[in-house]
Parts: C-alpha cells; sequence; structure tokens
C-alpha cells in the first residue's frame, strides 16, 4: 500500500521547468521530498488522514527560486535600518536616514541608495548627511557597496585610505570607495547576536519573496554562526551556501572545510574574491577608459595576487567565486581558471561578467565556467542611463548580454546581489531587456534562478525543479509570469514551501 503524502498543492499551474518543461495540476510531499506530480485525481490517491491539502486555486507553483548571489546580512540591514533603495532623491533620503535613526545604535545607517535615478544624479554628500546629525557618525551605503557617503563625525573619527576618499578644494566630500568603504563596515560591523536578529529578518524576506536558498558571500560577519544556530534550533527555513572572503581561506582550509560539506540546510559553497569594483564607482576594471571620466577603473585584488589565490582555491578541493565585472576584469579572471586542470567540474564561477567579449564567452562555455550574473543590472543599461554615461553605446549594448550567454550554453545562474533582492524582479529585467542581445524568454530566466542556480551549487540532483525525489521547495505566485511577461515584477507571491513546510503564507 502507498504511504500518504504529508502535504498535497492541487487545483494548481505546476510548472516543472523540467528539460521536458511539463506541466501538472497537483504535486505530492512526503518527508520533504516530492513523491507525485501529476493531474489532481492521480495525486488524490495519497491524501490521507494526516495530509495538509492545499487548494491553491488555479495559482502558478515553481520550484523554489535560489539567489545564486546575495549578501543576507545586508537583506536584513534593509529591513533593520533605513532602506534607501526606495529614494525617489536626495531629500527623500536624508528623510530616510532620519527616520530610520535607531537609539541603541551609535550609527545611524542606510543601505542602498542609487543616485543615477535622481534628479542630478549626484552621490549623497557630508553636507547632506550632516543634516541628519552633526554628532552620531552616518553612513549611506551605495546600492553597488563599492560607494558610500559619510557625515563629518564618521569622517572624523575613521582613519580612512585618502586614495579611496573624495575630496574637492583639499576638503573630503564624504564620498569614499572600496577600501575606504569596507573601513566603514568594519566600524559598524554588528555582533553575534545582532548578526541573528538581521539574520531571522534576511530569512522573513525571502520567504515574503520566494527564496527557498541562497548562495551567501560572506566576509568578517557572524553570519555563517547564526546559520548554523537557526539550523540547529530548527528556525531556519532556509537552504544557505555559505561562499567565504579569501581572506579567510587559509581558517577555511585549517579548519578542514569542503566545498558542499555541511547539513540539509547549511552547506559550504567556496571563496569569494574581487579584482575589480563597479561601473556606477567607475571602479570596474576596462581595457579602455570611461567615457565620463579619467582612466580605466581599479584592481581591488592585484591580477598576480589573484592568480595565487586560484591557484591555492583549486588546489584546496574548493570551488572559486570571483567578482569580475570589466572586461579586463573578466580576462584577469578567466585566465586564471584556465590554467587549473579542470575548471569546470570544480565549477568555477565568474560573478557579475557584466562587459564580456565574444571571445571571452566562448573561452567560458570551454571551460564550463558558471556565469553567475544580475540581471537586475539592466536597470542601468537603457539608452541614456549609467551605463550609457558611464561607458558610451557599444558598451552598455555590450553590458549583461544574457542571451549571447544562453546561446554559448555556458552554465548560467541569476542572484540578486541585493539591488534589489528578489527573483521577480530580477526575471521581469532579463525577459524585459533593453536590448536583444540582453532578453531572455520567460522559461529561460526562471530556469536561471532555479535549476541554473542549483547547479552553480552542486544542487541540481536536488533542487531547481520540480519532480520527483527532488526537495519539495516552492515558490507560489498569483499569476503566470508567461501570462505578464510585461509586468513580472508585479506577480505577488502567494506561498512559499521548503523543505515540505510552508514558511510563508500571504493569505494568513
Amino acid at each position: 500500500m502507498t504511504e500518504a503524502a504529508d502535504l498535497i498543492l492541487t487545483n494548481a499551474e505546476v510548472h516543472t521547468l523540467t528539460d521536458s518543461d511539463g506541466t501538472a495540476e497537483a504535486v505530492a510531499v512526503r518527508d520533504g521530498r516530492i513523491v507525485r506530480v501529476d493531474d489532481a485525481y492521480e495525486v488524490d490517491f495519497l491524501e490521507g488522514v494526516d495530509t495538509t491539502v492545499r487548494d491553491l486555486d488555479g495559482a502558478v507553483v515553481l520550484p523554489g527560486f535560489v539567489d545564486a548571489h546575495t549578501h543576507m546580512e545586508q537583506v536584513g540591514q534593509f529591513r533593520v535600518h533605513a532602506d534607501l533603495g526606495a529614494a525617489s532623491d536626495r531629500d527623500d533620503a536624508v528623510e530616510r536616514l532620519a527616520d530610520g535613526a535607531r537609539d541603541d545604535r551609535e550609527w545611524i545607517l542606510g543601505f542602498g541608495y542609487d543616485e543615477s535615478e535622481w534628479p542630478g544624479g549626484d552621490y549623497l554628500t557630508r553636507e547632506d548627511l550632516d543634516a541628519v546629525s552633526d554628532d552620531r557618525p552616518v553612513a549611506a551605503i551605495r546600492v553597488d557597496m563599492h560607494t558610500a557617503s559619510l557625515n563629518s563625525a564618521a569622517l572624523d573619527r575613521l582613519d580612512l585610505p585618502a586614495d579611496h576618499v573624495e575630496t574637492a578644494g583639499g576638503e573630503p566630500t564624504g564620498v569614499v570607495v572600496e577600501d575606504a568603504v569596507e573601513a566603514v563596515r568594519e566600524d559598524f560591523a554588528p555582533g553575534p547576536a545582532e548578526t541573528r536578529e538581521l539574520i531571522a529578518a534576511a530569512r522573513d524576506r525571502a520567504h515574503e519573496l520566494g527564496v527557498t536558498g541562497v548562495h551567501d558571500m560572506v566576509r568578517d560577519s557572524h553570519a555563517p554562526r547564526a546559520y548554523r544556530e537557526l539550523d540547529r534550533a530548527d528556525e531556519l527555513g532556509l537552504r544557505v551556501r555559505i561562499n567565504y572572503w579569501s581572506d579567510h581561506l587559509a581558517a577555511v582550509r585549517e579548519l578542514g572545510l569542503r566545498t558542499n560539506h555541511g547539513s540539509d540546510m547549511v552547506r559550504v559553497g567556496g571563496i569569494k574574491s574581487f579584482t575589480d569594483g563597479s561601473i556606477g564607482g567607475r571602479t570596474a576594471k576596462l581595457f579602455e577608459p570611461y567615457a565620463d571620466g579619467d582612466g580605466t577603473g581599479t584592481w581591488v585584488v592585484d591580477p598576480d595576487d589573484l592568480r595565487a589565490v586560484v591557484d591555492e582555491v583549486d588546489d584546496a578541493g574548493l570551488q572559486m567565486t570571483t567578482h569580475a565585472i570589466g572586461d579586463e576584469a573578466i580576462e584577469v579572471t578567466l585566465s586564471a581558471y584556465e590554467s587549473t586542470d579542470d575548471p569546470g567540474a570544480a565549477r568555477h564561477r565568474i560573478e557579475h561578467v557584466e562587459l564580456a567579449t565574444d571571445e571571452q564567452i566562448e573561452r567560458m562555455a570551454d571551460a564550463g565556467v558558471v556565469a553567475s550574473v544580475q540581471p537586475n543590472f539592466h536597470r542601468w543599461a537603457a539608452e541614456s542611463g549609467l551605463y550609457d554615461r558611464r561607458l558610451g553605446d557599444e558598451r552598455r549594448r555590450r553590458t549583461n548580454r544574457l542571451a549571447r550567454l544562453a546561446e554559448a550554453d555556458l552554465p548560467l545562474a541569476f542572484g540578486s546581489d541585493v539591488m534589489p533582492f528578489g527573483p521577480l524582479e530580477g526575471v521581469h529585467h532579463a525577459v524585459n531587456a533593453p536590448t536583444d542581445a540582453g532578453s531572455l524568454s520567460v522559461t529561460a530566466a526562471l530556469r536561471a534562478y532555479t535549476s541554473g542556480a542549483a547547479y552553480a551549487g552542486f544542487d541540481e540532483d536536488r533542487l531547481g525543479t520540480i519532480e520527483p525525489g527532488t526537495a519539495a521547495d516552492f515558490t507560489v505566485l498569483d499569476r503566470s509570469p508567461w501570462e505578464h511577461a510585461e509586468a513580472i515584477r508585479e506577480v505577488d507571491v502567494l506561498a512559499t514551501v521548503v523543505d515540505g513546510d510552508v514558511v510563508y503564507d500571504a493569505r494568513e
């Protein structure tokens, strides 16, 4: 006799997103795994006395979204501190900072501002933030996390590297980049208890957005401890892959950690490093100068140092994930990967891959290197947008060529990099890209946020599709993204299921 299911989702439009891309009416779950995907009549045979049956009234069921590149501590900070991502102009950002000031924190913090979409398009300055407070340190972190704005109290408090502090007339403007931003973040870094609060807030936000798994890029953070404590307490409800910064490589090796070690919910990912900065901050490393400024960007990690890290990581049997945005940065990263024995087997990843050349894309495909990209970066790629101003029209059209990456048949994974957090926002931008070369079909975009992201984390056998034997991780949508392709970002998440447990239900 067939054992009854624990959970049945029925009267639904179930998209398996397998290679055959089948659809069904219902899905049954037992012990956290899918046991049947079929029409409602067949699945009904698995209903028992203790089975929870949820009639979804025609809602769309997808495999749970996996964000392949995010920063969960920052997601939590958006919830706990001032969220500047929706600020309409600099005055609005300043007001949000003042309103979000917490008496139990020394710093006044705000995250995610994007001046490129404001009238004037200028960074927040010291004078702007002095209006928030003239005695408490204030920091507004730009959306790319490579640039920050500080008030006078924060500038006086910190000993920042002079070459990463912007000045005008010999005086600091309040704008800092790269290493100076890291110094700021280190000063207000949360302790273990606050980090657990941030991670819990980020987990809740993930569930609201249909995210069932994340690849978290972690640096100098208590987040790994928070994840494991929540996992042991059975309070995590999220599959987490921890990518440790290269600063911690020696410690990772000393502890004997290896890629994919861990529990069902928390696993070791790989080692994360940088090459360059961001296009918005003019610190992405380019072959040719910026269109609106001098120079070709900045090496955050020297190419020779990166090659040494890649070799050590590969020798240790760990996966490598490297931030590379500009075409010269991609070249250096790809060359380092190509020097290893089998970058495809190791599933070494290039994060962002924004300005890749045709030759680089072909080489990535030949080597099996994973392209871990952020489709939401298309928000800056429209004509007359930020990328147009920074790079000029020809290079703007060459940014984030998702269709070209897909045509090359290389492993393609989507993540948000918290710009903003939310897969449906990314899928919307991928489908409605400003150029044909940047656009994907709805199905291809959803696969990059499900099975593609799962592959990037060695999880393709348990995550990313809806079929018997895979984990019971689902995202339930109120309407079809295929039928609302021009407004995917407006589709709502009705429910999120992780390991067979309903962790979010919009109706409750």
